[in-house]
């Protein structure tokens, strides 16, 4: 098989946030080539993400965990790629993320240097951080033409996830979740962080915003995977059972439509934050241990909440100084109410 001169192989992040802030780079790849085929390498559970992006031609499965070398399995789905590409782009900067397009032989191999990747790649594009501050400034300007430099941060545009409204409506039956909409405002509560506690605002206060929406007449829903079911139970239970607890019963694809059909959500710094940014629902983004300077909500329709303190942002998974961290237990109740509250105040207008 011929190579084709106008696809170009992205090798993807691995984090859910991650992976939607790359559709800005697979969009500024769109507009610069329309007619470029976009082929993505990722991990099983990003293809339904990758699936929402319509500048994606199709995902391709790489079967390694988080972390792996995976020397075999890097090998034989390279060798199965070759004669396909001429460019690929390499947006992880791990010298194994760099490994399949050697081994699939493409001509153009792009990315920054990250783990001294000088054989791996032959396209290196230097890294400024103090001009590309942001992720997503760096993933785009993966795609400055070759032969330019990066003169300055690129203009990023803004991830847009599409929408299933079927799938919508079947979630909403399924779930009984029409019961608990009408009349009211619906609210997602979003309490969890595959990171780690550092990044989690705490339940006892998520329990306290449910409880102060409920009684305002807002339905509220939490929204997460099996793994945020605990933390959703001790959200309920503050609420006496009056939210509704969807943790672990939607797959990745069903949270795109539920978040893009609330009015509204609240949510740590985590891939679902992410994911309600892309479909353009109102958004609340509580950060600890990291920096909306880094890695913003990449939307029009958000309310950021972070301190700032001088520890941070320290970006551990668990606060090295407190018992649990000050960064989010200082973010108060009554600020992300009043944050939640005018971004609503803005949709009737």
């Amino acid at each position: 098989m011929s190579a084709d001169a106008a696809a170009v192989l992205v090798v993807a992040p691995a984090w859910v946030g991650d992976m939607v802030m790359a559709q800005s780079l697979f969009i500024t790849l769109k507009e610069q080539q329309p007619d470029r085929a976009i082929d993505v390498v990722a991990p099983p559970w990003s293809l339904p993400l990758l699936a929402r992006m319509p500048q994606v031609r199709r995902g391709i499965v790489l079967n390694t965990a988080h972390g792996e070398l995976a020397l075999g399995e890097r090998w034989r789905l390279g060798r199965s790629l070759r004669q396909r590409y001429q460019q690929a782009v390499v947006m992880p900067r791990s010298l194994k993320a760099a490994l399949l397009p050697f081994f699939a032989g493409i001509a153009q191999r792009r990315g920054y240097l990250g783990e001294k990747r000088y054989l791996l790649l032959n396209d290196i594009i230097p890294l400024d951080k103090k001009r590309l501050k942001q992720t997503v400034q760096r993933y785009v300007a993966l795609a400055t033409p070759k032969g330019q430099q990066v003169m300055a941060a690129p203009a990023t545009p803004y991830p847009a996830l599409t929408v299933n409204a079927a799938n919508q409506q079947r979630l909403w039956q399924t779930l009984q979740l029409n019961a608990n909409v009408a009349p009211q405002k619906t609210i997602a509560l979003l309490a969890g962080a595959e990171y780690g506690p550092s990044k989690q605002w705490s339940a006892a206060q998520y329990g306290e915003v449910a409880g102060r929406l409920i009684a305002q007449g807002y339905a509220v829903w939490l929204i997460g995977s099996n793994k945020d079911r605990s933390v959703a139970d001790q959200i309920n239970r503050c609420v006496a059972g009056q939210a509704v607890n969807l943790c672990g019963q939607t797959s990745l694809e069903d949270a795109v439509d539920l978040l893009a059909g609330v009015d509204a959500v609240v949510s740590n710094d985590s891939g679902l934050m992410h994911i309600a940014a892309a479909v353009g629902t109102p958004l609340v983004a509580i950060y600890g241990s990291t920096t909306p300077r880094y890695t913003p909500p990449l939307t029009n329709h958000a309310e950021v909440l972070h301190l700032g303190l001088p520890c941070g942002p320290c970006f551990k998974r668990q606060c090295p100084i407190y018992e649990t961290p000050a960064c989010l237990d200082n973010i108060s109740v009554d600020r992300v109410e009043a944050a939640l509250l005018r971004l609503l105040s803005k949709q009737c207008h």
